[in-house]
């Protein structure tokens, strides 16, 4: 279904920050998520992992629909064969989401099956589709998949579980993944997920990705209001000097 309205409004806002809810104190998660809506936080990202694409079980399809907010879903699915679930996800109320290209044999075809889907909190806004990659994997893979979705996501960190250090390699990859959606024609966006920390979310802003995913940056220390608020200016602030610079 169209998602044109979506995509536009994030555009328009990027670089945009999208907190991981399974940072946050899921004892007290009505309360975190009233901090994310004060600061401004408009993405709540879920990380579903299955225990077999990667060595962590997480939540699925019942917890993402159970949380209750004014957020937009951003549902990502490190899970095997991801096809016979997305209905499920949709269900729940996902606005986004991300399949891996190393988790199926047929990609496109989740892409496209995804793409037929509607967005049960709002027919109209449509559901954006995304692709990510791990570490590892060439960005040369996502070129035959980019008439298909709204963002490519590079991991930063091997997938499983939270903590781990940026790889500083994800950098390069992403000047790659912008030059060949360039030379593509299309419009996507670009994100990076995974070992985002307040002290380099000014860099990975920089580095140009529109949407930077981080969790327990935002829920240690000082409260989830005020490491919200410190990491979404700090990427703008970042990004628009760039901006500057280029002008």
């Amino acid at each position: 279904m169209q998602s044109k309205a979506l995509f536009d409004q994030l555009r328009q806002k990027a670089p945009l920050v999208s907190v991981g809810v399974l940072s946050a104190d899921l004892m007290s998660l009505g309360s975190d998520l009233e901090l994310l809506e004060r600061a401004g936080v408009e993405l709540l990202h879920f990380d579903i992992m299955d225990g077999c694409f990667c060595p962590m079980m997480t939540v699925g399809p019942g917890f993402v629909k159970a949380v209750k907010t004014t957020l937009l879903k951003d549902v990502h699915l490190m899970i095997d064969e991801p096809l016979d679930k997305l209905e499920s996800y949709v269900a729940a109320g996902a606005d986004m989401i991300t399949v891996h290209v190393e988790s199926c044999r047929h990609t496109h075809r989740v892409l496209q099956s995804l793409g037929e889907m509607t967005n049960t909190n709002d027919s109209a806004r449509g559901i954006l589709r995304g692709i990510a990659l791990n570490p590892g994997t060439p960005i040369e893979t996502v070129m035959p998949l980019l008439d298909e979705v709204q963002m490519v996501f590079l991991l930063a960190v091997n997938p499983g579980w939270g903590g781990q250090k940026f790889i500083a390699s994800a950098q390069r990859r992403l000047k790659q993944l912008e030059e060949m959606i360039a030379a593509s024609g299309r419009d996507i966006l670009t994100g990076v997920d995974g070992g985002i920390t307040q002290d380099n979310i000014a860099d990975v802003a920089r580095m140009g990705a529109d949407i930077i995913v981080t969790g327990s940056a935002v829920f240690r220390g000082n409260t989830a209001l005020e490491n919200a608020k410190s990491m979404m200016r700090t990427a703008e602030n970042a990004a628009k000097s760039i901006n500057t610079n280029a002008t």
